[in-house]
């Protein structure tokens, strides 16, 4: 048990750096949750960082995902009862909730996407390449990356739940069961996006 909390404490850790507020320091010496949306995420670091800085911010709110379940999760294996799967499950989900809430930033982060990203990639690749394109598709049309973002979780569930029953993939129940987690978890992050949506205020 005192590995399985190592692993969510140093998972919430990894979660919580504070990618776009160090590199909005760094590189023009502001806060980026004072500009643009307010959101320290890499949207509105893309908004008002640039793109290049924007899209370092992402990728490394990705790997901050990946690194959670593959190389910290692994700590815990056999130290409990519960099966690697959950193990991995667990250190993603604290890495994400430690990107939303960082402790190093008064508790004001992301909204979570690039990092459970991060951790889809590695416990649900297919489906997640799915999901993206899901994305893309409704950014080529919206144009709003709230809406593509909601859109893609929503779908997640049923796109895992084709992969389980159509066409048979071998998902476990842990994995399958968190996959409906994941859309509940992105519209709360989003509902300040849905308020300024049926505002029409949305930029």
């Amino acid at each position: 048990m005192i590995k399985l909390l190592a692993v969510i404490f140093i998972a919430y850790l990894v979660g919580s750096f504070p990618t776009s507020i160090i590199v909005g320091k760094v590189l023009q010496g502001i806060d980026i949750r004072e500009y643009g949306s307010g959101n320290a995420g890499g949207t509105n670091a893309i908004r008002v960082l640039g793109w290049k800085p924007g899209i370092f911010v992402m990728a490394v709110d990705v790997l901050k995902g990946i690194v959670a379940v593959l190389w910290i999760a692994p700590f815990a294996f056999g130290a409990v009862s519960l099966d690697p799967q959950a193990i991995c499950l667990i250190a993603g989900c604290a890495a994400i909730i430690g990107h939303i809430w960082t402790i190093f930033a008064g508790f004001r982060g992301g909204k979570g996407v690039a990092t459970g990203a991060g951790v889809l990639l590695v416990l649900y690749p297919l489906p997640l390449l799915v999901c993206l394109a899901i994305f893309f598709l409704v950014l080529l049309i919206g144009r709003t990356v709230s809406v593509s973002s909601m859109s893609a979780a929503v779908a997640f569930p049923v796109v895992l739940s084709v992969f389980r029953y159509a066409l048979e993939r071998p998902i476990p129940d842990s994995l399958y069961y968190f996959g409906f987690v994941i859309p509940v978890l992105i519209i709360f992050t989003h509902r300040s996006n849905i308020r300024e949506l049926l505002q029409k205020t949305q930029r």
